[in-house]
């Protein structure tokens, strides 16, 4: 399994964090193990959202790939202005 980028981690951990802020506010949990349960659930939401992504990131990178490996490579483009050819100095 890939290791999440810096983006997907920082998705994950800012899902962490308001599914944590948005649950307490709505469910009122006052007690310690309503207050785990909550966290633990906002927790498990933030991996889900990271592993969905890394699956979307690699799903995007799986279908680049050439369906057929025995076809020709594509022509490589022509420059559309001359190159530029640079002296050497001594």
């Amino acid at each position: 399994m890939p290791r999440p980028s810096t983006a997907q981690a920082c998705l994950g951990s800012f899902t962490v964090v308001a599914a944590t802020v948005a649950l307490l506010a709505v469910s009122s949990a006052s007690g310690v193990l309503a207050v785990a349960v909550v966290v633990v659930f906002a927790l498990v939401l933030g991996t889900a959202v990271t592993v969905l992504s890394l699956s979307g990131s690699a799903a995007a990178t799986t279908t680049a790939t050439p369906a057929d490996p025995t076809a020709a490579p594509a022509t490589p483009a022509t420059p559309t202005a001359p190159e530029r050819a640079y002296a050497r100095q001594r």
